[in-house]
């Protein structure tokens, strides 16, 4: 399971097991599809080939099967583990068992490992070269953040399998981790571990294995952030962790310390960690997210809280509030990736609607944006704006590419999607929490002892209507199911089995209602949200949107792309009040997905020069033209074209 709550003391819910839940048909079915048979294996081969990430070489160096030099990313190892989760969980979903070139990935892992627990290629490799490479030197060389998703990974073999052969790898690492934190708090010499994967990684060994001293090297290492000298925003170190109040730095650091802090505030009680994480989230969700669920809008800029001079440039990151940029928009898929995780632990210690809203707009948005829908080519960073030419040059590519040189997104994505089934539902003692809609088939156990399969129904997120069927009652028990409102709905209804209909309403929207069933042999609930086609508008200091709206429809985010009009660019396109759409199926890249037909104005500005910087406005007309806009996930899936989510209003004349 994604992370494992069943014994946590402050934790609300818990997931249910990976093998208890499938995703049976629909958007999630084909997408999982495409993760096992398309993502999974074309990883795989990156990471295998030398000259490409050069990753399962750097291991075979330090096991002494080869010679050479490290290369590849700092962080390549880390990234590795990330791929063997999602190895892990389509392998199992498939075949029921793993392929025997798992255990030798995990033995390859296990001969690298130095004899004191330390395990990063790039070091060992050093060290065995004596090129002056040296551990722990530098801490953008990720070693942390490598042990991190080690522990995870190990956590997540052990459960699913019960092999213990990577956690014993994992247990050793943790050990060396911890001789080296304690020298730290003797010595007072701290740094802080950029994009801290190994608080969640900790917290999941100990959850794992149940040794206390696996949760108090957890604290330890996030109590020590405190006695950085010199830190800086961009690691969200420059002030002491409890004193956070805005979301700041390097977006993917920034969420996976608090989706850390997160996890630890499920094992131990501390109300200002809580406070805090509150804070950071309003500030994120009030001020700084796009959208589609993106977050970290800036490549480069300087920290908005700093001291503006001195070492406080921020990389990757959040900028001040409403700057939210779209054809600059970075928000690297890590980032967002990491989003669903804080957002997901959040909820174990307050299941509340808002954090599952916030999942499921990130999760069917810009995380599936960062995929191809053949699952072979990526983005690192997921823009809002795409147009032909750019007068300078953007970091990655406009387009999405097999490999990305910082591969790092890739293997994070396909673990996501690997795992996506478990966001479907939560549970606790008598309730089963709806989480990301879609259809699926789960096996419920509930510690109430209510035993038997949910059958869920529904062609979400493109219809609102969502069929619960409950079968194969092995054990019957009175059950709660918390039926989650989203928070674009305005009218809809529930009911349960043949009574009547309960109404749903916009004071419902981003909430739970709870619906019980007394017994649940032939029960039934039908849930309906009705899903107009809505415009959406900025924040007034959100400037790039001025005047502009975004169309959306459920769940998700439409745009326009170049070869939906007939138009030399979609800049001359405005979009009236009450425009009419009209929902016809389209097939890109062999995935059927809902597109919307409509008309807009065209512009015509006559003597218009689009290469000025500044002209006089003369003459201009409009005519009307059909418009196609697609799911934003969809988009360039079909060449090289614009793209545009903000598209100009023309209002109405009061009167």
């Amino acid at each position: 399971m994604i992370t494992d709550t069943r014994r946590s003391k402050y934790a609300k819910v818990k997931a249910l097991p990976s093998e208890a839940i499938e995703w049976t048909n629909g958007l999630w079915a084909d997408t999982m599809e495409v993760c096992r048979e398309s993502m999974v294996p074309q990883l795989k081969r990156m990471f295998d080939a030398k000259e490409i990430s050069h990753v399962v070489e750097n291991f075979r160096i330090c096991a002494g099967e080869a010679q050479g030099e490290h290369d590849g990313t700092v962080f390549g190892d880390g990234d590795f583990y990330k791929w063997l989760e999602a190895y892990l969980y389509v392998s199992i979903e498939k075949y029921g068992k793993l392929p025997k070139e798992f255990d030798e990935y995990i033995d390859l892992i296990s001969r690298a490992q130095q004899p004191d627990g330390y395990l990063s290629t790039k070091q060992i490799i050093g060290e065995m070269n004596a090129n002056g490479i040296q551990r722990m030197g530098d801490v953008n060389d990720f070693e942390v953040y490598n042990f991190g998703h080690l522990f995870t990974c190990a956590s997540l073999h052990y459960r699913m399998t019960g092999n213990d052969s990577l956690l014993k790898v994992a247990k050793k690492a943790a050990d060396y981790l911890n001789n080296l934190y304690e020298e730290a708090v003797k010595s007072g010499e701290v740094q802080t571990a950029v994009c801290p994967s190994h608080y969640m990684g900790l917290i999941e060994l100990y959850r794992t294995t149940g040794e206390e001293k696996y949760l108090d090297l957890a604290k330890l290492s996030i109590a020590l952030r405190d006695s950085v000298k010199n830190g800086t925003d961009d690691n969200q170190d420059r002030i002491k962790l409890k004193q956070h109040d805005k979301i700041i730095g390097h977006a993917v650091r920034a969420n996976y310390l608090y989706s850390g802090v997160a996890d630890l505030c499920a094992e131990i009680e501390d109300e200002e960690y809580v406070k805090m994480l509150h804070l950071v989230w309003d500030s994120l969700m009030n001020h700084k997210i796009y959208l589609t669920g993106g977050c970290g809008a800036l490549y480069n800029g300087v920290s908005p809280y700093g001291n503006f001079f001195i070492d406080q440039k921020t990389h990757q990151a959040y900028g001040y509030e409403y700057q939210l940029p779209n054809i600059t928009a970075y928000n690297e898929t890590c980032a967002n990736i990491g989003l669903v995780m804080w957002a997901y632990r959040m909820f174990t210690i307050e299941p509340k609607a808002k954090y599952f809203d916030v999942i499921e707009r990130t999760m069917l948005n810009v995380n599936l944006a960062a995929v191809s829908l053949d699952g072979k080519r990526y983005f690192y960073e997921n823009m809002l704006r795409r147009t032909k030419k750019l007068e300078y040059e953007m970091v990655w590519s406009l387009e999405r590419t097999e490999y990305i040189t910082s591969y790092c997104c890739p293997p994070n994505l396909a673990r996501i999607l690997a795992q996506s089934k478990e966001y479907a539902y939560t549970i606790s003692k008598d309730c089963i929490y709806m989480g990301m809609y879609g259809a699926n088939k789960a096996n419920m156990q509930l510690e109430n002892g209510a035993d038997f399969v949910l059958i869920q129904e529904t062609d979400y997120p493109y219809d609102g209507h969502i069929h619960l069927r409950m079968e194969q009652v092995k054990q019957d028990a009175r059950t709660t199911f918390k039926i989650r409102v989203p928070s674009w709905v305005e009218e809809g209804s529930i009911t349960v089995g043949t009574s009547d209909q309960k109404k749903v309403t916009s004071e419902d929207a981003n909430h739970y209602i709870s619906i019980t069933l007394d017994t649940l042999k032939e029960g039934t609930i039908d849930i309906y949200f009705e899903m107009p086609v809505r415009f959406t508008i900025s924040h007034p200091m959100v400037e790039e949107n001025t005047n502009q709206v975004a169309i959306e429809k459920g769940p998700l985010v439409y745009c326009i792309e170049s070869m939906d009009t007939q138009l030399d660019t979609l800049d001359d396109l405005i979009i009236q009040p009450g425009a009419d759409f009209k929902q016809v199926p389209l097939t890109i890249d062999n995935r059927v997905t809902i597109a919307l037909e409509t008309q807009m104005y065209q512009l015509n500005r006559k003597g218009y020069d689009r290469n000025q910087l500044y002209q006089t406005l003369k003459e201009t007309t409009v005519k009307m033209v059909d418009v196609r806009l697609i799911p934003y996930f969809a988009w360039d899936n079909r060449g090289f074209g614009e793209m545009k989510i903000w598209i100009p209003l023309a209002y109405k004349i009061e009167g």
